[in-house]
């Protein structure tokens, strides 16, 4: 325990300067897109040159890129991400209503993805060159082919306008309705989490073969030790030790391609608000969304990082 305590603080600590970088190029990308904050904030009103340079003093755009950094990096540590140019309002109060969401579509497609990868990558595994394995490969092969948008409009021509079984659009609050809730992010989480399952149950057959032509795998087969014994407690749990180090990426897979999903399903996430951010040039409500959403893969990435040192005694040992 005390060498995940130290492995935890030690990546923490290399976090800092990290998440300082993934800020400062956000900042930067914004700062020169060719956007104007004051046009957008007067979108509409005939604003005088006056009045526009008026606003650029008053939020600071006319500071030297370097203090305005500074400015930004410690509003953050305040928890302050801005106030939208459009709508007048803490940026921070839209993303703690629209991240609960992307969490709940994000988590949801982690589950079926993971479930689905182990069952097919254990099965290819035990059945290998056989033909349960043949047909899984190809399909695997299939899913890391198909785009999570591809595969959600085919869900939702097949599934919901063909046979009504999913709604196409909107959201329920679990709060209101569970099976609602349910039915609501079914169909978005299944497109985010095939693509992503197909990926993963190629790298647990992989690693499940490895293990299965091992020495102790043979031994404990020759001892008389049952199957589901020596692939439960011993095979499997050593084959998961790498899909581990994929997992994380694919989580930040499924933050980003939740942007994309939100749009199709028309779910009110991070995603949504994020394009409808970039469509009204609000630079303040972008720069909030996309560092949360970084901020995110990161520490998912940490966690990820503790579970491998966990799973693997090795590393314990080294550390």
């Amino acid at each position: 325990m005390a060498v995940v305590v130290r492995m935890l603080l030690s990546r923490i600590l290399a976090l800092i300067p990290l998440l300082l970088g993934v800020i400062l190029f956000v900042f930067i990308v914004m700062r020169f897109a060719p956007v104007d904050p004051a046009l957008a904030a007067f979108d509409g009103a005939n604003a005088t040159a006056e009045q526009l340079q008026q606003f650029r003093l008053e939020n600071g755009l006319l500071d030297p890129l370097p203090l305005q950094y500074v400015h930004f990096v410690w509003h953050l540590a305040q928890g302050d991400f801005g106030t939208s140019v459009i709508t007048k309002q803490p940026v921070g109060e839209t993303i703690s209503t629209a991240l609960p969401l992307t969490v709940q579509l994000t988590l949801l497609g982690l589950v079926i993805a993971l479930v689905t990868a182990l069952v097919l990558g254990v099965t290819s595994a035990l059945f290998r060159d056989r033909w349960p394995d043949k047909v899984i490969r190809v399909v695997t092969l299939a899913g890391v082919a198909a785009p999570a948008f591809w595969v959600a409009l085919l869900l939702v021509q097949w599934l919901a306008v063909g046979q009504g079984l999913f709604p196409t659009s909107g959201y329920v609050s679990p709060a209101d309705s569970f099976g609602g809730w349910l039915n609501s992010l079914t169909l978005p989480a299944v497109s985010l989490a095939l693509p992503v399952a197909a990926q993963l149950t190629r790298v647990i057959r992989t690693s499940m073969v490895e293990e299965l032509d091992k020495d102790y795998v043979r031994t404990a087969r020759g001892g008389g030790l049952p199957p589901v014994v020596v692939v439960g407690r011993n095979v499997l749990r050593n084959a998961l030790v790498t899909p581990l180090t994929v997992l994380g990426l694919r989580v930040g897979y499924l933050l980003g391609g939740a942007v994309v999903i939100e749009t199709m399903f028309a779910l009110p996430g991070m995603g949504q608000n994020m394009i409808q951010a970039v469509t009204d040039g609000d630079t303040a409500k972008v720069q909030g969304f996309v560092i949360t959403i970084a901020i995110g893969f990161v520490l998912v990435n940490l966690v990820v990082d503790v579970l491998y040192l966990i799973a693997n005694p090795r590393l314990r040992s080294h550390a």
